[in-house]
């Protein structure tokens, strides 16, 4: 078998016809005859270049409204035919089959369709038929066939034209067959989606382009991000993201999209490591800082409200990797771009996956996204008191930080402000104690603090130690066979402790 080939005719029938002019040029010059369909074959002839046309190759007309036209043996016989197999040759001849050595071929645009909110009859008729035959057929015959399914692949084969005139390596045929069936299980993905319409019932998933980061978890890691990052975000500033950086890029986001008021965030590790809600940016960004001036070093800073000059220059203060916020002034750029490192994002408006999907053993694990959030009405009252409408706003914020941070979590805030908090514990105590301690630590009054936990008190531990620390307000889940010990000790101590009856672990 000979490695390289000659290609002697092209089908070509596109959608996107952009950048198609140079390679119609190029295979005419060298004298490769050009077969075509309807609007691409009108496009090839006003560049004044011959075409024949597929109803003049087959001998047959498109019909059903243009959903058949290259669906014919005169077609896929001269695509699927093998060169050096003598009774396929023979069977060319016998039918007058012409080879077909060049398929240039692109699919109905039915994501953009979908997308675009049209109706079913519309979205149907997206789904395309001959091109996707074309595709699969002349990748399968590799060997003796270019195949180029998408306008991406434009550019490398006009390369190959301009370097080696008609020919192709086995190497090149092989890559651009690579490529195409990437495109056509990824157009399949999306019809399965339109029609699963939410139900997962099967698992697909398909990304063309893998956005390749400095590194994985740890420097000796690889790592891709197999997404439309850009769509998310404008990266205006900074080194190239890591795999490290969009979990908490992710966690950040998930964390700040609870708050409606003007809020203000740093994270380490995917956990708040201080987090105020006021009404002013500045404002925000202090009491969000005083929550753990020590963790936020090297953190990952997010807010809702724009950042002028008077904030930069506070949060220029400290070293930080990411900051994530809707809009930045001019002025306050220049400030912030002073480190050549630091990565600043500008955050767009993009409609997120409501499911998570997680490695696991040999298989993926997928569920829901925990997109509940509780508001005044979802609380009630355990305790024979109620919480005072100021211990119910912080009761809220606390839950809302709890719900975004790994479990085993308490959460300690007071005026909207995060004074602590204790995460990834092995024991519910000892996240509580934690977080205590580094409240003091950093100067907090806990006296009319509120305590969030992620999951339900098993014990009376729990509430005994927050009371002694001046907590006067507790929110849970509630559902523990003991919840009566809890309760009969924020009745006796005067705590009131409300439940929501919903959970929050974070892994």
């Amino acid at each position: 078998m000979t490695a390289t080939k000659h290609v002697k005719r092209a089908l070509i029938s596109v959608y996107h016809k952009e950048g198609l002019d140079e390679i119609v040029r190029k295979l005419h010059e060298e004298g490769v005859r050009l077969v075509s369909t309807g609007g691409t074959q009108v496009f090839i002839e006003s560049l004044g270049l011959p075409c024949e046309s597929v109803e003049d190759h087959t001998g047959y007309p498109s019909i059903l409204g243009g959903r058949v036209k290259t669906l014919h043996p005169k077609v896929f016989g001269g695509i699927l035919a093998r060169r050096e197999n003598e009774t396929d040759q023979q069977q060319l001849t016998e039918y007058n089959l012409p080879e077909i050595d060049l398929v240039i071929v692109d699919l109905y645009p039915f994501e953009q369709t979908v997308a675009s909110g049209a109706g079913e009859t519309s979205i149907i008729e997206k789904i395309d038929i001959g091109g996707i035959s074309l595709i699969r057929a002349a990748a399968k015959n590799y060997k003796d066939v270019v195949v180029v399914a998408s306008k991406a692949q434009y550019i490398p084969l006009l390369h190959i034209l301009e370097e080696k005139g008609a020919e192709t390596t086995l190497e090149d045929r092989r890559w651009f067959a690579k490529e195409a069936f990437a495109i056509s299980s990824g157009y399949d993905t999306a019809i399965f989606n339109y029609f699963d319409n939410g139900e997962e019932s099967a698992f697909r998933m398909a990304v063309d382009t893998p956005m390749h980061l400095r590194y994985g978890e740890n420097p000796h890691q690889k790592a891709w991000f197999f997404g439309a990052f850009e769509k998310a975000f404008d990266q205006i500033h900074g080194k190239e993201i890591s795999y490290n950086n969009l979990l908490d890029i992710d966690a950040a986001i998930n964390l700040i999209d609870e708050f409606n008021e003007l809020t203000f965030a740093i994270l380490k590790h995917n956990n708040a490591c201080g987090i105020a809600s006021r009404s002013t940016v500045l404002e925000a960004w202090k009491d969000t800082l005083a929550g753990d001036p020590v963790s936020a070093f090297g953190g990952i800073l997010i807010t809702n409200a724009n950042i002028d000059k008077e904030v930069a220059e506070e949060i220029n203060k400290i070293f930080f990797e990411i900051i994530i916020a809707p809009d930045y002034d001019t002025d306050a750029l220049e400030i912030l771009m002073q480190k050549k490192n630091r990565i600043i994002l500008i955050r767009k408006e993009v409609k997120t996956s409501p499911v998570q999907y997680r490695s696991l053993l040999n298989g993926v694990l997928m569920q829901d996204k925990d997109l509940s959030i509780q508001k005044v009405n979802d609380l009630t009252a355990m305790t024979d008191t109620y919480p005072t409408p100021r211990e119910t706003e912080d009761l809220l914020f606390a839950n809302k930080i709890v719900k975004h941070s790994k479990s085993n979590a308490i959460t300690l805030v007071k005026n909207k402000q995060l004074c602590a908090s204790g995460v990834g514990q092995t024991s519910r105590v000892d996240a509580l104690k934690q977080a205590i301690e580094k409240a003091q630590t950093f100067h907090f009054d806990l006296s009319g603090a509120v305590m969030a936990s992620d999951a339900f008190f098993p014990f009376p531990d729990c509430v005994e130690i927050a009371g002694r620390a001046g907590i006067t307000a507790t929110v849970q889940p509630g559902g523990s066979i003991n919840d009566k010990l809890s309760v009969d000790y924020c009745n006796k101590h005067g705590i009131t402790m409300v439940k929501t009856g919903i959970r929050h672990f974070k892994h």
